[in-house]
């Protein structure tokens, strides 16, 4: 009967035979890095591939030294190590030694040491950064005078302008002399004014871009006066050029696109401020013809002549005012003075002589109110309408409460109080009554 074995028994078998193969006890493998992850452990997996097939790999933590770089996915790698088998599952693996960089690996270090060393020299610092002017009327581009890359960059820059001068300087972009055709490029079109400048190339490896990882086209861009747009490869590949630029361009086409305004956009913005200055004119012009007018009538109420008009119709209206004021004036102080007259001819003296009142005085000494002002013998004159009289008061008689004496008679109707001076008794007998 056929023995029958335990997976365990066929796993360690196999596993013998990979320890006593001389060959996988120390062998080198090729390949692409690829899955890899750092275990927090330290050991570090990963997997070995190429266009043929794929192997697994394991560095444990102890053997990390062999290690002086990261590793990471896409790198190409030489490792060195055993083959041995994972008895637990069965299956092969490379158990890593040691790990070196293979061929790009060896250009990727360099890569790193000379973009470290440039950054701390403050050669990729943004204060050193041109900007790219708006409008460009000379384009200079350094790069291979055949291929997909300055044809792009031609055509792009002279559909957005038409007339736009594209200056070419011919430069080896890949290749041994490559660095130094791109840099001589570089300080040539710089010396030559022109308003822009494009330096880059089409798409490829590591090794083909290589030329601009070079210090000495990095120090041309560094020192170039003209403001720079570097255009490398693809959008996802990045050299020192790009770093050290002005203004990095995913692809030759983005640079045109980014170095040459539009045109066409330009034109119909100015398009569209002219329509808008225009409407802006004609609203501002036809507010002025308003404004004028109203002016032009505001004037019109404002003007002197209009001004000395309305004063002399308010001057014609004042007169008439004041005429019919000092007319109606006039009749109310006629009125008052007639008044005045009527109560001065009651009051005047004159005017009660000619009713038949007299008026005593004394010579000299004016006219008598009292008897007491007299004395018997006093001379009296008597004043009459139309003329005095003179003589001496005979008799003084002072009158008494009731009046005068009733034996008074001078035939002309006295009343009592009549005749106060008590001048002449009018008896004719010289006699006085009162007080008897």
């Amino acid at each position: 009967m056929q023995k029958v074995y335990s997976v365990g028994q066929v796993n360690a078998y196999i596993k013998n035979m990979f320890v006593q193969d001389f060959v996988l006890n120390r062998i080198s493998v090729r390949g692409e890095v690829s899955n890899c992850k750092y275990h927090t452990s330290g050991h570090i997996y990963f997997s070995l591939k190429d266009s043929a097939g794929a192997m697994a790999c394991v560095m444990f933590a102890s053997a990390r030294k062999g290690l002086a770089f990261r590793l990471s996915d896409g790198q190409q790698v030489v490792v060195q190590g055993s083959v041995s088998v994972y008895e637990r599952d069965g299956r092969y693996q490379l158990y890593a030694r040691e790990i070196r960089q293979d061929g790009a690996g060896i250009l990727y270090e360099q890569y790193l040491k000379l973009k470290q060393e440039l950054e701390e020299m403050g050669m990729f610092a943004r204060e050193y950064k041109k900007n790219i002017p708006p409008y460009v009327s000379r384009l200079g581009v350094v790069t291979a005078p055949t291929g997909a890359a300055v044809r792009d960059i031609i055509n792009i820059a002279r559909r957005r302008n038409p007339g736009i001068q594209i200056i070419l300087y011919p430069a080896k972009v890949q290749g041994e002399g490559a660095a130094k055709s791109v840099a001589e490029g570089i300080q040539a079109l710089d010396r030559l004014g022109v308003d822009v400048m494009i330096v880059g190339r089409g798409g490829g490896s590591i090794e083909d871009l290589w030329a601009f990882n070079e210090e000495l086209v990095a120090r041309a861009i560094f020192a170039c006066s003209t403001p720079l747009i570097s255009a490398v490869g693809h959008e996802t590949d990045t050299t020192i050029a790009d770093f050290v630029a002005d203004l990095r361009a995913p692809t030759p086409s983005a640079a045109a696109e980014l170095a040459v305004t539009d045109m066409s956009g330009v034109l119909s913005q100015i398009l569209e401020y002219h329509r808008r200055l225009s409407k802006n004119f004609e609203y501002r012009l036809e507010a002025a013809r308003q404004k004028r007018q109203q002016l032009t009538l505001r004037f019109k109420y404002v003007s002197p002549t209009r001004k000395l008009w309305e004063m002399q119709q308010r001057l014609a209206e004042d007169e008439d005012r004041l005429l019919r004021g000092m007319k109606e004036r006039l009749g109310r102080e006629q009125h008052r003075l007639e008044v005045y007259i009527e109560k001065l001819k009651g009051l005047s003296p004159l005017e009660k002589l000619s009713s038949g009142y007299s008026v005593a005085a004394v010579p000299g000494q004016g006219r008598l109110w009292s008897v007491k002002q007299l004395k018997e013998g006093d001379p009296v004159r008597v004043y009459l309408s139309d003329g005095y009289i003179e003589g001496r008061a005979e008799k003084i008689c002072p009158a008494t409460p009731e009046g005068f004496e009733k034996g008074e008679t001078d035939g002309e109707n006295r009343r009592k109080g009549e005749n106060p001076g008590g001048i002449f008794s009018g008896t004719g007998d010289n006699s006085c009554q009162a007080g008897r």
